[in-house]
């Protein structure tokens, strides 16, 4: 039986894989969680990942861009502080943070690599 481990995120190593954004993570055996700080301003391409993930905005505002951009069933949604959104395995999702947002993103199953560790171009 795997034993319980408690973190403090605070104390957690910190990354910057992308123009601001920071994030600290907790890597379980069938999940991850992430603690996302977004600045105004940053934008994540339209990408998809095998992983689930669901966003829970602890605060600040955010406009996802849902499905593949272009095609009919492409769509915008804005999720602010006290809301979650579930986007399932290989759904085509982007991200644009209208103001500083705090995040915590859960990914099953766990990865190294998200969309935003993947490189640009």
């Amino acid at each position: 039986m795997a034993e319980a481990v408690l973190f403090d995120l605070a104390s957690l190593p910190e990354d910057s894989p992308m123009p601001l954004l920071t994030r600290r993570r907790v890597m379980g055996e069938r999940c991850m969680l992430s603690a996302v700080t977004l600045e105004p301003g940053f934008v994540l391409e339209s990408h998809s990942h095998e992983n689930e993930q669901i966003v829970v905005m602890l605060s600040g505002r955010c406009v996802f861009g849902l499905g593949a951009p272009g095609s009919p069933e492409h769509r915008e949604v804005e999720v602010a502080g006290g809301q979650a959104l579930l986007l399932p395995s290989n759904v085509p999702h982007s991200c644009r943070a209208l103001e500083r947002t705090s995040i915590l993103d859960v990914f099953s199953p766990p990865s190294a690599t998200t969309g935003v560790d993947r490189p640009r171009g």
